[in-house]
């Protein structure tokens, strides 16, 4: 790497010389150029002079101060801030060492490494690594880069040591206006959105890539071969959330894998939300339920089978119970005990009509029998 600034920093007494690298590199993220639409030739900018119109090479471009609300620009020359008492100019100044936790990540600007700057520099560079390191502390200082003075933030980190710009306290806007105010959040829906960050497990940085310049570099590749733009898929959609504790409940099922089919492993095992015993008693009085049909059946199906042998015993009888017999045969048929009943009163009346019939029949014959007898009688006569 490119040392951007050589230095030193005052511990003290102690001054270690260092070199200062960048710690970042935006280069790979996705940046166009202007082009012009009519000839796709890349449009040009140009340095130009608002008091003639002409263009003004690089080595004419100086450096001028302008007063917010004021028109009035005053020239800086480089020679001018070389003679500004500024002590920082070539020198990190520790101010102090805090905890971690007292630095607001709003103030963090920009990232660089240092780095020893000569053998010499070696030991006590690494002494104050390791005081950070060990004292778990963070030192805080005063560096002036690229013109200007800024405050810095020393830390180790993967065994050197990190230095951020930080903006000056006067530099952060206010929050005033942001944040929503009086709102109510009950604790299960509290507890669900800790379960759900429990559930998003740890972040691997070997993981973490930049899609979006991904498919740019995709896009790209398929104009030039004059292949079709595939169409982007569909993102997640931005509809407002009705019920916040359902969205954490599938929030959780879905980062911990579980299906949606099943309510039993899904929301109960998230958190004991109230009802749920209740919900689980019921299911467990439906199971006692189907039970109890389970059984109701097996009974059914033992006295049918009995009925079965029954009428089976009824067919082996003698034919002056053919009735009986009659009756369970219309009884296996039908399958039930009112069909049954039925059944037998409905032969009982048919055998009833027949013997009536037969009577009748009998009564007859005899009086036929009877005629005859008189008029045979008459002739003899």
């Amino acid at each position: 790497m490119r040392s951007i600034w050589n230095g030193s920093i005052s511990f003290g007494l102690v001054t270690i010389p260092v070199k200062t690298y960048s710690a970042t590199d935006r280069t790979s993220s996705v940046s166009f150029v202007r082009i012009h639409e009519k000839d796709g030739a890349q449009v040009q900018y140009r340095k130009i002079c608002e008091l003639d119109g002409e263009e003004v090479p690089n080595e004419e471009v100086g450096k001028g101060y302008q007063a917010p609300g004021d028109d009035t620009i005053v020239p800086i020359t480089d020679e001018d801030l070389s003679r500004l008492p500024m002590p920082t100019a070539k020198t990190l100044s520790i101010l102090s060492f805090v905890d971690p936790d007292e630095i607001d990540p709003l103030q963090m600007d920009k990232a660089y490494y240092l780095g020893p700057n000569g053998a010499a520099a070696a030991k006590p560079y690494a002494l104050l690594r390791e005081a950070l390191e060990d004292h778990r502390k963070v030192a805080v200082g005063k560096v002036a880069m690229r013109g200007r003075e800024s405050l810095a933030m020393l830390r180790a980190h993967d065994g050197a040591i990190v230095m951020h710009t930080l903006l000056w306290p006067d530099q952060i806007r206010p929050v005033t206006g942001v944040a929503p105010e009086d709102v109510e959040l009950r604790e299960n829906e509290l507890r669900l959105a800790e379960t759900l960050m429990d559930s998003l497990g740890e972040l691997d940085p070997a993981e973490l890539h930049d899609d979006y310049r991904e498919a740019v570099e995709e896009l790209v590749a398929a104009k030039l071969e004059g292949e079709p733009v595939a169409a982007a898929a569909s993102g997640t959609s931005g509809a407002q959330v009705i019920d916040l504790t359902a969205a954490l409940e599938k929030s959780v099922r879905a980062a911990r894998g579980t299906p949606e089919t099943g309510t039993e492993s899904g929301p109960a095992s998230v958190t004991p939300l109230r009802g749920r015993k209740a919900a689980k008693k019921d299911a467990g009085q439906g199971t006692a339920g189907k039970s109890g049909a389970a059984e109701k059946s097996a009974r059914t199906a033992k006295t049918a089978a009995a009925k079965k042998t029954s009428a089976a015993t009824a067919k082996k009888a003698p034919a002056k119970k053919a009735p009986a017999t009659k009756t369970a045969a219309a009884a296996k048929s039908t399958g039930g005990r009112a069909k049954d009943t039925a059944a037998a009163k409905r032969a009982t009346a048919a055998g009833t009509s027949r013997k009536a019939a037969s009577g009748k029949t009998t009564s007859k014959s005899t009086a036929k029998k009877a005629a005859a007898k008189k008029t045979t009688k008459r002739s003899s006569a």
